[in-house]
C-alpha cells in the first residue's frame, strides 16, 4: 500500500511564505510525475504545479513567479515553496504521485490534504 503524507500547511499573513512537503512511502518501483493541487470552498480542484522525474515543471498562471515545485527522487518527496502568498491562495492543498507498481502498473495516489490559510 502506498501512502502520501503532506506537511507544512498553516496560517500565514498575506505576503508571507510556506513550504509544503509530501513524502511517499510503501511498496513501489518509483514515481513518475508528482504534483500539487488545491481546492478552495465552493470551487473545483485545480492543478497548481507538477513536476516530472526529469524535472520538467508546470505552473498555474496565477502562481508563476511565486511558487516553486521541486522533488527529491531518492526520498520520494515533492515540495512546494510558496512565496508572496495572497488570500486567494487559501485552500486545501493536495499532493499526488503517479506510482509505478508491479507488472508495469501505474496508479495515481493522493495525500490527505493540508490546509493553507492566508489572511489579509
Amino acid at each position: 500500500q502506498v501512502q502520501l503524507v503532506e506537511s507544512g500547511g498553516g496560517l500565514v499573513q498575506a505576503g508571507g511564505s510556506l513550504r509544503l512537503s509530501c513524502a511517499a512511502s510503501g511498496r513501489m518501483f518509483g514515481i513518475n510525475a508528482m504534483g500539487w493541487y488545491r481546492q478552495a470552498p465552493g470551487k473545483l480542484r485545480e492543478a497548481v504545479a507538477t513536476i516530472t522525474t526529469e524535472g520538467s515543471t508546470y505552473y498555474l498562471d496565477s502562481v508563476k513567479g511565486r511558487f516553486t515545485i521541486s522533488r527529491d527522487n531518492a526520498k520520494n518527496t515533492v515540495y512546494l515553496q510558496m512565496n508572496s502568498l495572497k488570500p486567494e491562495d487559501t485552500a486545501v492543498y493536495y499532493c499526488n504521485g503517479d506510482v509505478r507498481g508491479g507488472s508495469y502498473s501505474l496508479s495515481r495516489y493522493w495525500g490527505q490534504g493540508t490546509q493553507v490559510t492566508v489572511s489579509s
